[in-house]
């Protein structure tokens, strides 16, 4: 039976700015409208938080009765591993869907019940990204699933249900926020590239191949900071995202020097923190500019 640091170790923790960045960015969209409302942002952040633990456990049982998690590079695989059952997985990310559903609900009847068809489809997603007979995970859909319900949607539905209203800078930060959390996909398809085609897991990364994954990363990159830049026409605080811009550097400088396996792990951490860091500039930079 999985110990507690083991579930905790399943649950991804490093993916989880994922989930936190665009509630930042959406709130300081928000607050630069004037319509931060803190507990309509702490309810985003519930829900994102427990749609990305719950994707992420989703993912392991998937892969996991899939065989694909057997020769994995990197963190803990619950059911790759063996230390827990595919059930006592697939019911762990299904209790985490269950809290998110039951959060984002209640932002509904707070806001706007036509959200309700944008939670439902990202719980669709969320599921059959690696889960069902035909993943679209495994047909090299992932980046553009994680671009929009984790920066088109999660942004300017955060945006939306506080201050009711969108605005540009709203827009460039969901974009923004999207691309570095594709990067951040990429990257760990990249590192899996090997053992994805082993077991016929199409990934984006696998379909382009090494190199021109490793281009795409840089570039997504190198697309949200120049977003920044562009953001700063509306108030010239947003330049504070340009906080996360050495170590979002650092991490492409690891990404296009060839790196493989094992050595692209801290990779995932500093894009991670990269999105994190340019998140909070991002959203304090809105606040400040509102």
């Amino acid at each position: 039976m999985a110990t507690p640091a083991q579930w905790i170790e399943g649950a991804r923790p490093r993916t989880l700015p994922a989930a936190i960045a665009p509630v930042l960015v959406g709130t300081g969209a928000a607050a630069y409208l004037d319509g931060f409302v803190w507990w309509k942002a702490l309810l985003a952040l519930g829900v994102a938080l427990a749609l990305q633990i719950g994707v992420n456990y989703a993912n392991d049982y998937s892969d996991g009765i899939r065989g694909t998690d057997e020769n994995r590079v990197g963190p803990l695989r619950l059911v790759g591993s063996k230390v827990a059952s595919p059930r006592q997985v697939k019911t762990a990310a299904f209790s985490c869907f269950g809290v998110g559903a039951v959060l984002g609900v209640v932002l509904c009847a707070t806001s706007n019940w036509w959200l309700l068809v944008a939670g439902a489809a990202s719980l669709v997603g969320a599921w059959f990204y690696t889960g069902g007979k035909k993943p679209y995970g495994y047909r090299a859909l992932g980046e553009v699933s994680v671009f929009l319900f984790f920066g088109l949607v999660a942004v300017l539905g955060t945006t939306y249900v506080q201050a009711e209203t969108l605005h540009w800078t709203a827009l460039a930060g969901a974009v923004a926020i999207g691309s570095i959390a594709c990067a951040l996909l990429v990257a760990n398809n990249l590192r899996d590239i090997p053992t994805d085609t082993e077991t016929g897991k199409r990934t984006l990364a696998v379909v382009l191949g090494a190199a021109r994954s490793r281009r795409l990363y840089a570039g997504l990159i190198v697309l949200a900071f120049v977003l920044a830049v562009l953001s700063a026409l509306a108030t010239p605080w947003a330049l504070l995202a340009l906080i996360a811009l050495p170590l979002g550097f650092r991490a492409v400088k690891v990404v296009v020097s060839d790196a493989v396996g094992p050595a692209l792990i801290p990779v995932l951490k500093d894009t991670g923190l990269t999105e994190l860091l340019y998140a909070i500039g991002l959203a304090v930079g809105l606040a400040l500019g509102g």
